[in-house]
């Protein structure tokens, strides 16, 4: 797995297959930029098509997960034309959907504050896994701005309903570690300081399993959030599982079951 160099990124493998990003602004506590977005947009895209990389753990440098977009950045927001506002909003909106549409499991070890964009970002992940610091908030409607932003609308209600994500967006208030668990925003909340450990644990239990398989669970899991059809859910779910049985990695299992021993992986 090649990790490659970055600005505002740090990228290493703590462990075989396991990507480990972070967020590397601690000054800034991780702010974003457009750097930012054009180097996670390019890191995401890189470990999509690198087979060796079976989980990516994204997390920030220092006290906080992310503050959303730099203000020293958003001073200047006011002056672009609309279309220029519109082509702003796009390169941040391209680098989280790439981090979303990473193949493999995305777990979010949330290490301080994720806040606007930060947030958002925290919300492309597949699991997040927080320490007592942790906590959210979208204050966009305090600066005359929408909740509605990068993905934040669509994916926030679905995690924790409606209603939820309603008070969260309209009061624009801070959610903490606690509370997000109990809302499900959180799976876990880790101790103070084995937050990466805890990440790293889940990310060797899924890499046990066979990446085919792991792959298309978490397609279909995505791709089902957009179906209102049960009958295309699992028309999507029989064409996943059809493929699977044709690959090297069932029949492995199968025979390490018999066998008594654990099954050796291939991913194909």
């Amino acid at each position: 797995m090649e990790c490659g160099d970055y600005e505002t990124l740090i990228a290493t493998e703590p462990a075989p297959g396991v990507c480990l990003i972070t967020l590397n602004r601690p000054e800034r506590l991780n702010a974003m930029t457009n750097v930012m977005f054009d180097e996670l947009e390019r890191v995401a895209r890189d470990l999509a098509d690198d087979n060796d990389v079976r989980v990516v753990i994204l997390t920030g440098a220092g006290a906080g997960f992310c503050a959303g977009y730099d203000l020293d950045d958003a001073e200047r927001l006011p002056e672009l034309s609309a279309l220029g506002m519109f082509d702003q909003q796009n390169r941040a909106a391209r680098a989280l959907a790439a981090v979303r549409a990473i193949p493999v499991p995305v777990i979010a070890a949330v290490n301080g504050a994720a806040a606007g964009g930060g947030f958002s970002l925290s919300l492309m992940a597949d699991i997040r896994l927080g320490s007592p610091s942790a906590k959210f908030n979208t204050a966009f409607v305090k600066i005359g701005l929408s909740a509605g932003d990068l993905g934040a609308s669509w994916l926030l209600p679905r995690l924790i309903g409606p209603a939820q994500a309603a008070d969260i967006a309209f009061t624009g208030r801070m959610v903490g570690a606690e509370e997000a668990e109990r809302l499900g925003l959180l799976n876990a909340i880790t101790g103070p300081d084995d937050l990466i450990e805890r990440a790293l644990k889940m990310a060797g239990q899924i890499s046990a399993n066979s990446p085919g398989g792991i792959k298309l669970s978490k397609r279909a899991l995505q791709s089902n959030l957009e179906i209102s059809s049960f009958a295309a859910a699992l028309e999507l779910e029989s064409r996943g599982q059809a493929l699977l049985t044709r690959c090297a990695d069932m029949p492995e299992a199968l025979t390490a079951f018999r066998e008594k021993r654990a099954p050796n992986f291939a991913g194909a």
